[in-house]
């Protein structure tokens, strides 16, 4: 029985399961914003989650914990200098998950795995709210 066994095991053995999960990670943190199943997409969301929680805090000891699952230092670097300090206001709810059409060759549910505040969004509204507050001459 499987009682109180959370991990999701995505009919892939542990080392290619981690091996995905980290690759699937550090591509949503450097391009903020994957395409992928949406199993796996619930499960990077978890683990995406805590990791921006802990990268509000720069700190040694949070760099090592992230550390120990990014293994690529210019995605570590980005999560703690740019996308921890996004979400220092925020509580909790750092990602959403958007429905797109299903895969063409076996139908699987495709999502979009995104930040909820990205970068590209941030720079659209201050250019929007310039736009607003410039008087016409």
């Amino acid at each position: 029985m499987r009682h109180r066994k959370t991990v999701a095991k995505l009919n892939k053995k542990t080392g290619h399961r981690r091996a995905m999960l980290r690759n699937l990670i550090a591509s949503l943190f450097k391009h903020e914003r994957i395409k992928t199943t949406k199993a796996k997409a619930k499960v990077v969301r978890r683990l995406a989650e805590k990791m921006i929680t802990r990268a509000k805090v720069d700190n040694v000891h949070n760099r090592r914990i992230i550390g120990r699952h990014l293994k690529q230092r210019s995605v570590l670097t980005k999560l703690f200098k740019d996308i921890g300090p996004r979400f220092v206001e925020r509580k909790g709810g750092y990602t959403r998950i958007l429905k797109v059409n299903p895969r063409i060759n076996d139908a699987a549910e495709m999502v979009l795995l995104e930040l909820v505040e990205r970068k590209e969004k941030i720079k659209r509204e201050k250019k929007k709210k310039e736009a607003v507050t410039k008087p016409s001459t």
